[in-house]
């Protein structure tokens, strides 16, 4: 079933939004995961599923396990509705212009908080200079929201390295990020080349990339492959928390390059090189294809690129 032949007494009363829960719905096999990605609650989702039920005269959606699985009317449906979704955001994208200068809408971004460190502030500052209306939403990291908030739109687009993404993700590489140490200044033994035991034998916190879906994880691991799990005092989910626990205590944080530098100097922590192999990791903008062409996303991810592309 495509646009042109979704049955007339579909289309009259049917509300966009509505549509947009269907979509989401059929995507997510869940309440609880479409609630997050439309960023509603789920007692108000199930109002609109009943809703939709009632109008169609079908179940669309009936639970096996864990899962809410689609109906065949479900199914049969699920065309036309990308595709009246996929128009109405072309008609937008076509019509509706975009001016730095004048506009006044909240761009929404995902970012693990070392991005934040690197990425806000010369953001900020050239917003308030070219933008000056332009208002940032950062929201914290979930793996298993990533895709589908930005297929939803709640999410105009993601920032790091997010390999398990799908081929309807667009990307655009940025810069390569490497590790290095931070430890508190004067550090009582490690100096600025350590050696392999005397880096083994210090304490380390390690920032934990469990749950969401970035890169991160693979230095995580080389880490506990190097030291000594009794070595291993903390775990925190955050870098900077990692950063100031370097700085008030003799254990050692391992860190991408880009926000050991800039926390080295607000911290006054000294920077060290880990005699250990860790990997390099490319750093992405992602978008989803639905909002490929639309103007507002065009912009700040060319702002993105112009400031962070390739350093």
């Amino acid at each position: 079933m495509d646009i042109e032949t979704i049955p007339g007494s579909y289309a009259a009363g049917l509300d966009l939004r509505d549509l947009e829960v269907l979509d989401v719905l059929l995507r997510e096999h869940s309440l609880t995961r479409a609630a997050k990605a439309l960023d509603v609650s789920q007692p108000a989702l199930s109002k609109t599923l009943a809703r939709l039920r009632r109008y169609f005269t079908d179940p669309l959606f009936v639970r096996v396990g864990l899962r809410m699985e689609p109906t065949a009317k479900a199914l049969a449906l699920q065309g036309s509705i990308e595709g009246i979704l996929e128009r109405v955001r072309a008609l937008r994208s076509e019509h509706v212009a975009f001016d730095p200068a004048t506009s006044s809408r909240t761009f929404s971004f995902c970012v693990v908080d070392a991005g934040v460190i690197k990425l806000l502030p010369p953001l900020v500052k050239h917003l308030l200079k070219q933008a000056p209306r332009v208002r940032l939403r950062t929201i914290q990291l979930d793996a298993q929201q990533l895709e589908p908030w930005l297929a939803s739109g709640n999410l105009d687009f993601a920032m790091g390295s997010f390999p398990a993404l799908t081929k309807a993700v667009r990307r655009q590489f940025l810069w390569t990020e490497s590790y290095v140490g931070v430890v508190r200044r004067g550090h009582p033994r490690l100096g600025r080349r350590p050696s392999l035991a005397a880096f083994r034998a210090e304490r380390h916190v390690l920032v934990s990339a469990l749950g969401t879906g970035h890169a991160h994880a693979s230095a995580e691991r080389a880490l506990e492959s190097a030291v000594a799990p009794d070595s291993i005092v903390c775990r925190v989910p955050m870098f900077i928390g990692a950063a100031v626990l370097a700085k008030h205590t003799d254990a050692v944080a391992t860190l991408p390059r880009s926000i050991a530098t800039v926390l080295a100097r607000d911290l006054d922590l000294a920077i060290i090189k880990p005699p250990i192999r860790l990997p390099t990791i490319d750093i992405y903008q992602y978008w989803h294809h639905r909002f490929h062409r639309e103007p507002g996303s065009q912009w700040i991810r060319s702002v993105f690129a112009t400031l962070f592309g390739h350093r």
